[in-house]
């Protein structure tokens, strides 16, 4: 299995300047984090620092969102298909570490 975070990192950092560009979630985004979408059905909007991007549970979470969805999101944001209580388990066990 091949690792390609140059290619995940990239598509996380053109998102956050297509958000800027329109001007829509460039206020709402805090310095140093991204919003991220989570859900299988509705999606729910967090904001994680981007200091998870290098997290190995973080970068699963990724690789997901990139099998399932490839770099075309629907929301137009980063969206990673997992059940909240996961994503929360995960980047609660992050924020402790």
């Amino acid at each position: 299995m091949g690792f390609r975070l140059p290619s995940i990192l990239f598509s996380a950092k053109q998102i956050l300047k297509a958000q800027s560009i329109s001007g829509r979630c460039q206020s709402s985004v805090p310095k140093g984090h991204i919003a991220v979408y989570v859900g299988e059905v509705q999606k729910t909007r967090f904001l994680v620092p981007i200091s998870y991007l290098n997290h190995p549970s973080f970068l699963d979470l990724l690789r997901r969102a990139e099998e399932e969805f490839g770099f075309n999101h629907p929301t137009g944001g980063l969206t990673i298909p997992c059940k909240e209580e996961a994503f929360i388990d995960v980047t609660s066990r992050l924020h402790t570490s």
